[in-house]
């Protein structure tokens, strides 16, 4: 018996029983569709985590303002106002580690420019902050150095609020109203998308910190520069921890903070924050993986229970088969490919129903979901491989029933 022969017999035997091959392959059919699924999940959402931390920057803290007290009653996170910019040049200059160090302050604003306007963040920078961003410019320039120390009336803004204001207008040397304030927009960002909190990044007007702090908020002149965060660049190849170490042994000199007193301030590792956040949703693909996986096995089990009951059920056909000239090595193939035959059969649909519940979680659920064509292969070889693997034993045993034996069974 060739292959092409067995496989035609194998066929014929599992369409004879076409209702219990169909219930035989629902266990593997359910196993690849979950395997796929999962994996396709668990691979969206580690995507998402990859482009927060690409455009979040590499190497990147923030330093945020501590805890406000009144009255013997701590205020809550971010309610102080102990960072300047003096702090950030500071941190620039006097740790060896960091790259940069950008002040920036934030405010809700709207903006008008013609007869469009929007509403949005307008941010106080200075130009290290796209570089500690690793935020490129899609269009125009940055700011120079006479416009961040002298006010200069200059904005730089971000996709969302380009397409809001302009449409497909080329915003540069265009002027927009920020609280009053005329500005000229020098350049136009390049495309972040949403961090890790769902909020858009382009949705943003950028100006130098002086104009921010003199123009647009008004703080009066001799007033300390007060800043609502920096943001630190740490260089390649630096300890990101011993960079946080310096950085809150110098702003606790710089603060006068005693000994045993609690910071005035918060230095947050974003970069680590999100690979644990990257770590754990790989962790939790894997788990949701090893779990449709045993799905696979309780198919097999399934395939391997089926093919001893048709091994018993056909125990005179072997004996025919045996007595006129097949060889114990036909009847092994002959099984063995109806066992192979369920598990690709049904891994074929399972296949096709985890594309259908890919799409149907990206499009109703909203999430990120990334099908590969190494998930699709895997779960063909792994159903590929129980049925082998299931379907080994049944068809050695039909293969070793000797030919008196089986034609005597009733």
């Amino acid at each position: 018996m060739n292959a092409l022969a067995a496989l035609r017999s194998a066929w014929r035997a599992l369409a004879t029983n076409l209702m219990r091959s169909m219930l035989t392959m629902l266990g593997i059919i359910i196993g690849v569709a979950a395997v796929i699924t999962t994996i396709a999940i668990g691979s969206g959402a580690q995507q998402r985590v990859a482009e927060q931390i690409k455009g979040l920057g590499s190497n990147v803290m923030l330093v945020l303002p501590g805890a406000q007290t009144a009255g013997g009653v701590r205020l809550g996170a971010q309610t102080g106002q102990a960072l300047t910019e003096e702090d950030a040049y500071a941190i620039a200059r006097e740790v060896p580690e960091v790259q940069v160090a950008a002040p920036t302050s934030r405010t809700g604003t709207q903006i008008v420019a013609g007869n469009a306007n929007w509403a949005t963040s307008a941010f106080g920078m200075t130009p290290d902050y796209l570089e500690a961003r690793d935020w490129p410019l899609a269009s125009g320039r940055t700011f120079e150095p006479g416009e961040v120390s002298g006010s200069g009336k200059v904005a730089l803004i971000g996709q969302t609020v380009a397409a809001q204001l302009f449409g497909d207008a080329d915003p540069i040397d265009q002027v927009i109203r920020v609280n009053k304030v005329l500005l000229t927009v020098v350049g136009v960002l390049g495309r972040k998308g949403q961090n890790s909190f769902g909020q858009d990044q382009d949705d943003v007007v950028m100006v130098p910190i002086s104009t921010f702090r003199n123009r647009i908020q008004g703080q009066a002149v001799g007033k300390l520069k007060r800043v609502g965060s920096i943001s630190v660049k740490v260089r390649e190849g630096v300890s990101m921890k011993l960079a946080e170490d310096n950085i809150r042994e110098l702003l606790r000199q710089r603060h006068r903070l005693q000994p045993g007193t609690d910071d005035d301030f918060s230095v947050r590792n974003l970069t680590e924050l999100l690979q644990a956040q990257e770590a754990s949703s790989r962790v939790l693909a894997l788990l949701l993986a090893a779990v449709a996986g045993v799905s696979l096995v309780v198919g097999g089990i399934g395939i391997m229970n089926i093919m001893l009951v048709s091994v018993t059920e056909r125990t005179r056909e072997i004996g025919l088969r045996r007595a006129v000239g097949a060889r114990s090595r036909d009847i092994l193939a002959q099984f063995l490919i109806e066992a192979v035959t369920l598990s690709l059969v049904g891994g074929a649909i399972g296949i096709v129903l985890g594309a259908a519940a890919t799409w149907a979680v990206a499009y109703f659920a909203g999430w990120q979901v990334a099908m590969s064509a190494g998930a699709i292969a895997l779960a063909v070889c792994f159903s590929a491989g129980v049925g082998v693997f299931f379907g080994f034993y049944p068809a050695r045993r039909a293969a070793a029933l000797l030919p008196i034996q089986a034609l005597r069974y009733e």
